[in-house]
This record gives structure tokens, C-alpha cells and sequence, in this order.
């Protein structure tokens, strides 16, 4: 199969029977996890059942899927205001085993009214994969991290000092930090101390998403993206 009859086949229609309720998208947006059961279900790695009409059925919530499905277009979470139904989509989540969508369920709300003085810090990594390396090489990988806590900028300084960073003021006061270019093993290194360090100075992650895009044929970009805060008063530190 050459290229274009791949890209053809990557957005082919496929219609799903959710419960009910039919779902019309493209095999690339179901496949957009590999990890999942809908990423082995279209594989062919998981058995696949269908209704009187041909289309693909999973006897599931019918309703929610419209979530499930928004957030493997977008890799994002967008819940209605009012929305009620969290326990059950977090159920629907574990079921199709979307690990990102898990985690944006699982995230910790923060404990303190919401019209107290957040600081916030935004934290994000990208990595470039090559499906030509062996196994998977990280070409480049970069962590940024941006705030207006004076103290936290400080204490990156002093504590972060063996990894290749510089430091840029933006027209809003924030700092940016970007470490790297580096290789998997250290931006994994890099990550899991970092937000470490952040969460032992007050913050609790408020929200975390992952976006994967195809650049091109022979490479994938996953960029990791997390929001972490804590009350303050007026008077930044």
C-alpha cells in the first residue's frame, strides 16, 4: 500500500453504533491512542462486532461517547457548565482505556474558592519521534516552563543548574525556561524532577493534556502540556 492509498484509508468514514446512538468519523481520529481498545479495536488486535447495517456496534454509553469522541479530535476535555456526569465518563474512559482523557479526569481540583489570586504555572514538553530510529530515538526534546513567581524562578536556577537551560522575559513578566535540546531518558529525568520540585512549593496540578500530530510520513510529535497552581494573596512573592 503506497502513501496515498494509506492517507486515503487513514480518513475512510467509519460509522459506529455506540449504544444507539451512530457516530460518524475518520479510522485515523479512533486510532489517535494507539494504546487504546478503539487504537486495537481498528488495528485488528481486538475483535470487532456489527449491527444490522454494517457499522461498527460497542455496547456502551451511547450519550457519553460524544465526549469520548471530542477529545480523540482534540485531545482536549470540554465538559458543558453543567455538566453532571463525571463519575460515569471517568467509567467510559477506563472502559475505551484513553489514558490521557484518565488522566484529565483524575486531576486534582484545587481546594480553595476560585476567586482567590492564583499563581499559575504552566509546564510543557515536546518530543520528536522518527519511525526510522532504532527502537525510537528522540530527535529533540524541549521543557518550558513559564510563571511569575519570583521565588520558583530562583529556586529553578539553583536547583536545575546541570541541565543546558536559558531563560527568556516575555512583554507580560512572565519567564520562560527552556531546557534541552536532550534525549529521552533525560527529558523523562528532567520532567518527573521538575514537576516535583513545583508541586513541594504549594502547587497542584489543575489540568494536563496530550497532543500528538504527524508532521510528516516518518515522523510524530507529542507535546505534554500541564497546568499547575496555588493560592496567593495579591502581593506576588
Amino acid at each position: 500500500m503506497d502513501n496515498g492509498d494509506w492517507g486515503h484509508r487513514m480518513t475512510t468514514p467509519v460509522t459506529l453504533n455506540v449504544g444507539g446512538h451512530l457516530y460518524t468519523t475518520s479510522l485515523s481520529t479512533l486510532q489517535r491512542y494507539p494504546d487504546s481498545m478503539l487504537g486495537a479495536m481498528f488495528r485488528g488486535d481486538f475483535p470487532t462486532t456489527r449491527d444490522s447495517q454494517g457499522n461498527y456496534f460497542i455496547d456502551r454509553d451511547g450519550t457519553l461517547f460524544r465526549y469520548i469522541l471530542n477529545f480523540l479530535r482534540t485531545s482536549e476535555l470540554t465538559l458543558p457548565v453543567d455538566f453532571t456526569e463525571t463519575d460515569l465518563l471517568r467509567k467510559e474512559a477506563d472502559f475505551y482505556q484513553i489514558e490521557p482523557l484518565i488522566q484529565c479526569l483524575n486531576d486534582p481540583k484545587p481546594l480553595y474558592p476560585p476567586d482567590i489570586f492564583e499563581q499559575v504555572v504552566e509546564v510543557s514538553s515536546t518530543r520528536k519521534l522518527s519511525k526510522y530510529s532504532n527502537p525510537v530515538a528522540v530527535i529533540i526534546t524541549q521543557l518550558t516552563i513559564t510563571t511569575k513567581v519570583h521565588g520558583l524562578l530562583e529556586g529553578i536556577s539553583n536547583n536545575f543548574t546541570k541541565w543546558n537551560k536559558h531563560m527568556m522575559d516575555t512583554r507580560d513578566c512572565q519567564v520562560s525556561f527552556t531546557f534541552g535540546p536532550c534525549d529521552y531518558h533525560q527529558e523523562v529525568s528532567l520532567r518527573v524532577h521538575l514537576l516535583d520540585y513545583i508541586m513541594k512549593q504549594g502547587f497542584t496540578i489543575r489540568n494536563t493534556r496530550v497532543h500528538h500530530m504527524s508532521e510528516r510520513a516518518n515522523e510524530n510529535t507529542v507535546e505534554h502540556h500541564w497546568t499547575l497552581c496555588r493560592p496567593a494573596h495579591k502581593v506576588e512573592d
